[in-house]
């Protein structure tokens, strides 16, 4: 036994063993290895090394109320970073949109811009203190995309401010709904009494069927593909650039396509907003909904119901609101 473990040692394969090892525990302090305490329940201070701290610390993400009022009060567009468009930057492909080199390079550069109007926004719960406020089943999910992509994340993270993402994602994961209505209330101040054009997929159907833009004073509707939006993104823009007056405003709901046209909307004068799943919360919130359900004959990407049978709005003013429709 003893000359055994004297051939190991004497052995290049205990020096490989040894110099592996090395690494890893290096590689591991420094990168990947976080304790995610923080994440799952946080306290202040519970953890002085732990690497999520380290990795946002010099980071300040503003939180919803924040940063709707920069879009109320100074009217501020809005491009939104969530989960799906860092999974493009990092090579993955989405079940509605698939990875394009020049999407992901696009995402890449617009992440880090610095417009004096334009807000860049990423999900709050990237930072510990923000997840108390979200439900368990949240949680677990910042927790494991933490755990599997937090590292990438902050490599690319290269300005020191950002503002919320998730100012439209009101209602499912938190713990708490109380505050719901009055947020609501606060977020259609956005578009109140605004002549508006919504850019969406063709299922998505924003606002059909509830009183959400009651508000607007007018609606004009651009229909996208629901499928890989980016591959007809030329056609999109120019076909705004062609029907759409710059004293508009544009709400934008088409996946990882509108945080790159809502920063290209606002270079050429417009002042967009990337609006994400604002309708579909909605349609949570009214309905009490306690996980995600399917609604009729709208798009919801995050179920698997997702490619169900659509049958044809029965409201006649949403097909008098469509100024054009770009086919697949």
């Amino acid at each position: 036994m003893i000359d055994n473990y004297k051939y190991i040692y004497k052995s290049k394969y205990f020096f490989n063993f040894i110099l592996i090892l090395s690494l890893y525990i290096i590689w591991s302090y420094k990168y990947e290895i976080i304790c995610f305490k923080c994440i799952n329940k946080y306290k202040k201070d519970e953890c002085l090394i732990c690497k999520n701290n380290v990795i946002f610390k010099n980071i300040k993400i503003y939180d919803d109320e924040k940063t709707l009022d920069e879009i109320i009060s100074r009217n501020k567009s809005i491009s939104r970073y969530g989960d799906g468009e860092f999974k493009l930057m990092f090579g993955r492909n989405l079940g509605f949109q698939r990875y394009n080199k020049e999407m992901s390079d696009r995402l890449h550069n617009i992440l880090n811009s610095k417009e004096k109007n334009l807000l860049i926004g990423i999900n709050a719960p990237y930072k510990p203190k923000n997840i108390d406020r979200l439900n368990q089943h949240a949680r677990d999910y910042y927790t494991n995309w933490f755990k599997n992509f937090g590292f990438k994340l902050a490599k690319i993270l290269k300005n020191h401010e950002y503002y919320s993402s998730t100012i439209t994602r009101f209602y499912m994961d938190l713990k708490s709904k109380k505050g719901v209505p009055n947020y609501i209330k606060k977020l259609k101040k956005v578009w109140d009494q605004r002549e508006v054009v919504i850019i969406e997929g063709e299922k998505s159907r924003l606002g059909v069927g509830n009183d959400l833009f009651d508000n607007m004073k007018s609606i004009e509707r651009i229909i996208c593909p629901t499928m890989n939006a980016f591959n007809k993104y030329k056609e999109i823009i120019n076909t705004i650039k062609k029907k759409v007056k710059k004293n508009k405003l544009i709400l934008i709901a088409l996946g990882p396509t509108a945080t790159i046209l809502a920063y290209d909307l606002y270079k050429l004068g417009y002042r967009a907003i990337d609006i994400g799943h604002i309708d579909i919360e909605y349609e949570w919130f009214l309905r009490k909904a306690k996980t995600k359900i399917p609604i009729k004959n709208k798009y919801v990407n995050e179920r698997r119901g997702r490619k169900n049978k659509f049958t044809k709005v029965k409201d006649k003013n949403y097909y008098h609101q469509i100024i054009a429709q770009i086919s697949r």
